[in-house]
């Protein structure tokens, strides 16, 4: 690797699998030394010990994001070891099945779900923005997970998407507040990933949806997102603030395929009222 962050200290949270650990890894890889924060402890433990393996520095930290207590203490013992930070990566989500598996009909759509899905994925972000920025005092980058999710509408997850949505607009007022700082803050909007865990949770006809709204052949992996986060955290984007980059093979490109499905139902249901009437 090009030893872009070589001497600096990187944040990662969501970092126990998925795109956190590959964001993790990535950084540790260009040479920073690696916070690798997750709520599950042995997780962080094991992206932690997976760095060290290939001769990178990283430790594990625990802590749920959207405490605050437990935010600011994972972030002063990262201090107390590197001394600062430099780079900020919040990528936490609550994407466990007790909230994210049950953010589905709007219509039936538990108070309490909402509440936990803006707890981690909007406050978790803001707490971890609110007490990273002062351990930086020479500047340095943020980069907040989003999702194509924030930008077009859907019938089901309306809780993710708003959470989402709303990170978009915090990476703005980030950008805004703490620019003169030299701090920078830009958001990544991902559509499906295809980790693991989503390939066990998607059917193959769910696999195939996703595979026709792509422009491009291939999906994005933890890679291709890593890629993009170390591009954003780095000085290569030194004048990039404020923004938000969608990473998703084309698939906002085009006319969606959601809509596109509803005219041929709406279409077959025309021509079949056209035959009854006959």
């Amino acid at each position: 690797m090009s030893g872009r962050f070589d001497g600096r200290v990187a944040l990662v949270t969501g970092a126990g699998s998925g795109i956190g650990a590959a964001c993790a890894a990535r950084l540790a890889a260009e040479g920073a030394c690696v916070g690798v924060l997750d709520l599950r402890a042995a997780s962080a433990r094991g992206t932690a010990a997976a760095i060290r393996s290939h001769g990178g520095t990283a430790m594990a930290l625990t802590c749920d994001v959207s405490d605050e207590k437990q935010v600011e203490e994972a972030v002063s013992t990262l201090v107390a070891s590197f001394g600062r930070v430099d780079v900020l990566h919040s990528n936490a989500a609550a994407l466990d099945p007790a909230v994210y598996g049950r953010d589905r009909d709007l219509d039936d759509l538990d108070v309490a779900v909402w509440d936990r899905t803006m707890e981690v994925n909007l406050r978790g972000a803001m707490l971890m923005v609110k007490h990273t920025v002062p351990a930086m005092p020479d500047g340095g980058a943020i980069v907040l997970t989003s999702s194509v999710s924030a930008l077009v509408g859907d019938t089901m997850h309306a809780a993710y998407g708003a959470s989402k949505a709303a990170l978009i607009g915090f990476t703005r007022y980030v950008a805004t507040t703490y620019g003169a700082r030299g701090v920078r803050c830009n958001a990544v909007a991902p559509a499906l990933v295809l980790t693991p865990a989503a390939q066990r949770a998607l059917s193959p006809a769910q696999l195939a949806d996703k595979a026709a709204e792509r422009l491009l052949p291939w999906p994005c992996t933890v890679e291709d997102v890593a890629n993009l986060v170390a591009f954003l955290a780095c000085d290569e984007s030194r004048c990039v603030t404020g923004q938000t980059l969608v990473i998703d093979s084309g698939t906002l490109a085009h006319r969606p395929q959601h809509a596109v499905q509803q005219w041929r139902n709406q279409d077959s249901f025309s021509s079949d009222q056209g035959r009854d009437a006959q």
